[in-house]
């Protein structure tokens, strides 16, 4: 799909002028320029994170999914030279015990005998719309047999299972889409997760330069939620590279 996308916007420029494209091809086809690449990074090897094993475990967002398969993570890779373990499908849920859920990735994409300096999991917007349960905060003192088919019992999950194989600090990030009052009640779910289980939270959906930025260039995001390579490279990365540095600084 990405490859017909790229393929029929660079006809359609070159057949009716840039001005009549779509959008979201458009965005697409300028946001994703080889100059955005993540290859045109600079490696360096004074970065704090150099050489730090960081597992990312996510959707769509992770996975890169309007940015040819390129996400942040590649960008914190070419640059700040950390070594990365991503496991991120477009569509998933973290709710759920069927295969490509994060749940059961989390299970069967890193390796519990490997060292992880730092653990970041992507607070999903699809589990609404895949009808999964919602579900409920358990006491403080239950530390796991959590509902993995509920979505707070999956983060809860999650963090009781790094916690527990990994030993690693914790990194959840929000995402950015049009308003959304189920994925806003979820974020606020999250903050009171982050009291039991003090995890970090990288909360782009309440950024306001992230918004301000993507409105001020319609190349950096294809649509209401998903970065192009242009949208990765200048303003993800440098929020991601700044917040995990800051915790990976005080750890």
């Amino acid at each position: 799909m990405k490859k017909f996308l790229l393929k029929t916007g660079m006809l359609a420029i070159g057949a009716i002028g840039i001005h009549k494209i779509p959008r979201p091809v458009k965005a697409f086809v300028l946001g994703n320029l080889p100059a955005y690449q993540p290859a045109t990074e600079t490696l360096n090897p004074s970065s704090l994170l150099y050489g730090k094993r960081i597992a990312f475990l996510g959707s769509s967002i992770t996975y890169g999914a309007a940015a040819k398969g390129k996400s942040f993570v590649e960008y914190l890779q070419t640059k700040d030279g950390i070594i990365p373990t991503k496991s991120a499908i477009s569509g998933t849920t973290l709710a759920g015990l069927e295969p490509k859920t994060y749940s059961s990735r989390l299970r069967t994409d890193f390796n519990v005998k490997r060292h992880y300096d730092l653990f970041v999991c992507q607070l999903s917007t699809n589990d609404e719309r895949a009808h999964k349960a919602l579900g409920h905060i358990t006491p403080s003192s239950q530390k796991n047999d959590f509902d993995r088919q509920t979505t707070i019992g999956a983060i809860e999950d999650t963090l009781s299972y790094v916690q527990a194989h990994f030993d690693c600090p914790v990194v959840f990030y929000t995402c950015v889409r049009k308003p959304d009052t189920d994925y806003e009640q979820l974020i606020k779910k999250l903050y009171q997760l982050q009291k039991k289980w003090q995890f970090s939270i990288l909360d782009l959906w309440a950024n306001p330069t992230l918004h301000h930025l993507n409105k001020s260039n319609p190349y950096l995001m294809m649509d209401d939620a998903h970065p192009t390579q242009m949208g990765y490279k200048q303003v993800w990365t440098p929020l991601f590279e700044a917040h995990l540095t800051k915790i990976l600084a005080n750890n």
